[in-house]
């Protein structure tokens, strides 16, 4: 039996199977902690801010290596920016295609997005697909890296339960890619991309980021992919079926998205 389908068998990512800690020092780990939490907190901090705020901790950092740090963890400031990096030829940004969009009905609008998840030594990340109406997750996958793989097998999975009218995310190379824009276009969904440098854009995934973190993560140090896995796959089983969203009327996502009545 091949690796592939004995982790198919047994319900772990390859990733899993092949993780090892990051190259990343003991204190360089610990900044990546502060600046998650504060990233959470304060999105709107820059590289200059976030580095006076880490002194103002305690932390001696440069703003070169918060900008490195910060590149690591995929965190983007929320203001915007000029374009400084040109799309390869495999990849293509589309238009924002929600301002002033009254998103009314489940499937109208779907969104995806990546965050750091941090672990007790080393990271990973998170890729999660979400209804704008509903609030649901339709589907989320780890990766110990920012390949596009891992976002694929969390768009194939969300679109095997259905489809959107419009798809969007930010501007990331996974997203532009021609690989997981191609999957969308196949289905005649129109592609929609936030702003550079406007993760509000995209708010419903960062208020979702939110709620995970500080509803799970920042409450546990994970020992190993397979931890952070198995408590993410707990928190979103929470998340969808039991957690009361005050937008929603006090109703849970999942019995939104199933035109469950009040």
């Amino acid at each position: 039996m091949s690796v592939v389908q004995q982790c198919e068998l047994v319900g772990l990512a390859r990733s899993s199977l092949y993780y090892e800690p990051r190259g990343v020092s003991e204190g360089s780990l610990l900044l990546m902690r502060l600046m998650d939490e504060q990233y959470t907190r304060t999105p709107f901090y820059g590289i200059r801010r976030m580095t006076a705020w880490l002194e103002g901790q305690g932390h001696r950092a440069n703003h070169k290596r918060v900008a490195r740090l910060m590149e690591v963890m995929g965190l983007e400031t929320i203001y915007p920016k000029p374009r400084t990096s040109q799309a390869s030829a495999e990849s293509y940004v589309y238009p924002y295609l929600l301002r002033n969009v009254v998103v009314a009905r489940r499937d109208q609008v779907w969104s995806t997005d990546i965050t750091y998840i941090r672990m007790a030594r080393g990271f990973v990340y998170l890729v999660a697909v979400l209804d704008w109406f509903s609030r649901y997750v339709l589907s989320w996958e780890l990766s110990v890296s920012l390949d596009l793989g891992f976002c694929l097998e969390a768009l194939d999975r969300a679109l095997g339960r259905g489809k959107p009218e419009v798809f969007n995310s930010d501007q990331g190379s996974q997203f532009t890619s021609r690989q997981f824009t191609e999957r969308l276009l196949a289905k005649e969904v129109r592609v929609s991309m936030d702003g550079r440098g406007r993760a509000l854009d995209n708010v419903f995934v960062e208020r979702l980021w939110r709620s995970v973190k500080q509803e799970e993560v920042y409450l546990k140090d994970y020992e190993s992919v397979s931890a952070a896995r198995e408590n993410l796959r707990g928190y979103f089983e929470f998340y969808n079926r039991e957690r009361l969203h005050q937008s929603l009327g006090y109703r849970t996502p999942e019995a939104v998205y199933r035109g469950v009545a009040a």
